[in-house]
């Protein structure tokens, strides 16, 4: 091992005794998976270097995470949900103190199951890629998933989507996520100009739902209204001016709710081709209401109308 270079962790599960352990090794680069399958039914995945680190914490940049198409899921109940998924997972990152928890240890025999790359740090060391103040020990690192259009073409009948138009806040776009999730909403489409769902805090607002629907990123707004007009999908959106009420419409048919941003609305090129402009009720003094709250009265409304139960 060369002077400065960072020692190698090789984790083991062990079949057989339903146990793992971790111990040093002086094996420089990556431990390749066929050098993992060992005798009696033992798996051996890499532990750490100091390039891995680096590139971790790397993708805490947005143009990073862009150009490489990952993402990182830090916390214990947040990597229970991609595990839980059928997301694919490349690599968990940990110390020893999340191992103290069943439930961390639980995710690492999970990760190592899904022969992702499983690497002890130091405590140090974690809190440098961490990005909560209050780190549980535990990271993923996820590819993104890049759905387009067509991935919605097959949606159920009545389909049920939202369209968000340059929302900036991270966590009112996570909890617009998380309210399509509970509403079992077909898709989420997020505009040109909208927020990074694949940003730490965005993902954290999600609480886990980016990984049970998809979400579109980027997409060009005359391209998604043409889609939706040749899907036959009824185009509505929120507007405080609005001349009919949210409850007057009919919600039963399949279709795209579209809300905009928080600082301007829904652009006007949006309402101009959308079906119906909707606004919600506010018999009280407040101006406005926030746009995730604006979701999920929508989503509501529309499953009351549908005789959801």
């Amino acid at each position: 091992m060369q002077h400065g270079e960072q020692p190698c962790f090789l984790i083991i599960w062990e079949a057989n005794a339903n146990q793992y352990y971790s111990c040093k090794t002086d094996v420089a680069g990556p431990i390749k998976k066929s050098d993992g399958l060992l005798e009696g039914g033992i798996m051996a995945m890499k532990g750490m270097s100091n390039g891995r680190i680096k590139y971790v914490r790397r993708l805490a940049n947005a143009r990073f995470r862009e150009k490489e198409k990952k993402f990182l899921v830090e916390g214990i109940r947040f990597v229970e949900e991609i595990l839980g998924s059928d997301w694919p997972v490349e690599m968990l990152i940990y110390c020893k103190r999340s191992m103290q928890n069943p439930r961390g240890k639980n995710l690492l025999l999970t990760a190592a199951a899904r022969h992702a790359i499983l690497m002890e740090v130091a405590e140090d060391v974690f809190a440098e890629l961490a990005e909560t103040t209050t780190p549980q020990g535990i990271i993923a690192v996820a590819p993104r998933r890049c759905y387009s259009l067509t991935d919605m073409a097959e949606v159920k009948d009545p389909a049920l989507l939202v369209v968000v138009d340059g929302v900036q806040d991270p966590g009112n776009l996570g909890a617009i996520v998380r309210s399509a999730d509970a509403a079992a909403a077909d898709g989420v489409i997020l505009l040109k100009g909208t927020a990074d769902i694949y940003n730490p805090k965005s993902l954290r607002a999600t609480m886990g739902s980016i990984f049970h629907l998809p979400v579109i990123q980027g997409a060009a707004a005359d391209e998604v209204i043409s889609f939706l007009n040749h899907q036959g999908i009824k185009t509505v959106a929120g507007d405080p001016r609005g001349e009919k009420v949210l409850f007057e419409i009919d919600l039963k048919v399949s279709c795209a709710l579209v809300v905009g941003s928080e600082a301007i609305g829904t652009r006007e090129v949006l309402k101009e081709n959308v079906d119906e402009l909707v606004r919600i009720p506010m018999p009280g003094r407040a101006e406005s209401l926030n746009v995730a709250n604006s979701v999920s009265i929508m989503f509501y409304e529309t499953l009351r109308q549908r005789g959801v139960r």
